[in-house]
């Protein structure tokens, strides 16, 4: 297996893709085929433990790594989580389900990677026989920040800096990373929003100025969002563990299969979901839930992305984006692989703000997509029906999935049973949660305690401490600035 650059090249081994995080053109890198799994291979997935699982579908994956160098890997990454099940899956009632995926110690579904990347980081600059220390940069909405920041502390020959939009993410997630502790981690404010931080991170990785003066600091530069083929591989595992769960105890059947509804804001989760589908899982319909911020839903329906919508702030903050990444995954393949075709579709997107894929095109996507939207008003109202029907508390991205997917089964009277994607924990965005239970606190701290009153579910660990930690971090930049930002952090 080899991995193409949806812009051009390819590269042949997964530990150079890994520790190159973006390509020296701007493209992502991708698997150039995807390995199958068949019936009976997902079927016995449910006999092993989750690292055990993981282990087994990134040897899949990653050409260069042996599975007895992923099983410790994964072992010690998912030792952190708070259940022995990893990525659980909680029946709301017969046909619908729940995926968990925020039982690691950020309480977000980036742990499920993010855990496991430092250590195929560290590994893959072994086998590169890489001798600078690996500076990871990555522009976060909200949970990929925290999550970067404790899964790379202190990991010897990294470095970490976070960039995070100012007054764009909740008030829990803004003290996750302002106070996260560690000698080699940097977190940075950008005046401005997820799309210029982002477009920053990605701006310097294709700087060669900056990329020299790293290197005369003994660094080189890696990513931590899902750009990085690190980070979406191990993502893949939770949707074929998933479908195993879900056969074994009979909640669904091979020949009926399954629907997926995921809270989609950088299209990295989704796409995983995907490439599951692709190596053979039964899943037959692939629901993309936006926000009110909804390009997405948009370019689904009509075959246009256009980011020139004005980005709204919402209480789903993770998902407050307007380009999508790694959709450019997805687009290289719709093209069947036209690297040409990618690169005037996102030329076009740089200079215009749009472009458009086509009828036929469009076509062929929407056989495997459904795409729709929650607003805030909608998200609230899912909150509380959840609540009101199940005793379940959903956050605000997982209530955007459930809205979306009660619009599908409307729209279409599909009666195949269903997978809600839940990102995050309701205690990373208790304001919110509790408004839309019709409880009023501003507090985000005093609304940890009465989110534990109502639900019934204890407080997490990693949060009830929270308030009693120094801010550590406090540095700010413009998007334009992002470059002397890092600079001056690696000077201290």
């Amino acid at each position: 297996m080899r991995y193409i650059c949806t812009r051009g090249g390819e590269c042949d081994a997964a530990s150079r893709a890994i520790l190159s995080g973006i390509a020296e053109n701007g493209g992502l890198f991708a698997p150039s085929s995807l390995p199958h799994m068949s019936k009976s291979d997902i079927e016995a997935l449910s006999a092993l433990s989750y690292p055990e699982r993981a282990a087994c579908v990134l040897d899949l994956l990653l050409n260069d790594f042996s599975h007895e160098e992923l099983l410790p890997m994964m072992q010690a990454a998912y030792s952190t989580f708070d259940t022995p099940a990893v990525a659980p899956v909680h029946a709301l009632n017969g046909d619908t389900h729940v995926l968990e995926l925020f039982h690691g110690p950020t309480l977000a579904f980036k742990d499920m990677a993010l855990q496991v990347l430092p250590r195929l980081m560290t590994a893959s600059g072994k086998k590169q026989q890489e001798e600078h220390n690996i500076a990871i940069l990555t522009a976060t909405s909200g949970d990929t920040g925290k999550a970067a920041l404790a899964g790379f502390k202190d990991v010897e020959g990294t470095s970490v800096t976070v960039f995070y939009p100012l007054g764009g993410v909740s008030a829990m997630q803004e003290m996750q990373m302002v106070t996260s502790e560690g000698q080699n981690v940097h977190v940075i404010g950008v005046h401005g929003n997820f799309d210029d931080a982002q477009n920053g991170v990605k701006r310097l990785f294709t700087d060669p100025d900056f990329i020299a003066k790293m290197k005369d600091q003994g660094c080189v530069l890696s990513s931590a969002n899902s750009i990085n083929l690190g980070r979406l591989v191990p993502q893949v595992a939770y949707y074929l563990s998933a479908c195993a769960d879900l056969l074994a105890s009979g909640a669904i059947t091979w020949e009926k299969g399954l629907v997926v509804s995921v809270p989609t804001g950088n299209f990295g989760d989704i796409l995983a979901a995907w490439y599951a589908m692709q190596m053979g899982a039964p899943i037959k319909k692939l629901l993309c839930a936006s926000n009110a911020n909804d390009v997405l839903t948009t370019f689904f329906k009509t075959g246009v992305y256009d980011r020139r919508l004005p980005l709204h702030k919402t209480i789903s903050p993770s998902m407050d984006i307007l380009i999508s990444s790694n959709l450019e995954r997805y687009l290289y393949c719709l093209a069947d692989g036209n690297s040409d075709q990618v690169n005037a579709w996102m030329h076009s997107l740089k200079q215009d703000g749009v472009y458009d894929i086509g009828e036929e095109k469009l076509s062929i996507m929407q056989q495997t997509y459904f795409a729709d939207y929650a607003d805030d008003n909608m998200t609230r109202a899912e909150i509380r029906r959840v609540f009101r029907d199940h005793d379940y508390v959903m956050d605000t991205h997982t209530a955007v999935a459930s809205h979306v997917l009660n619009v599908y089964r409307a729209a279409t009277q599909d009666d195949t049973p269903a997978l809600i994607v839940s990102t995050a924990s309701p205690y990373k965005f208790p304001c919110d949660v509790l408004s839309a239970l019709g409880v009023k606190e501003s507090d985000a701290f005093k609304a940890l305690t009465t989110l534990e009153e109502i639900s019934g579910v204890a407080i997490p660990a990693a949060l009830s401490q929270l308030h009693n930690m120094p801010r550590l971090h406090d540095h700010a930049c413009h998007p334009a600035d992002m470059d002397q930002a890092i600079l001056k952090a690696f000077e201290k």
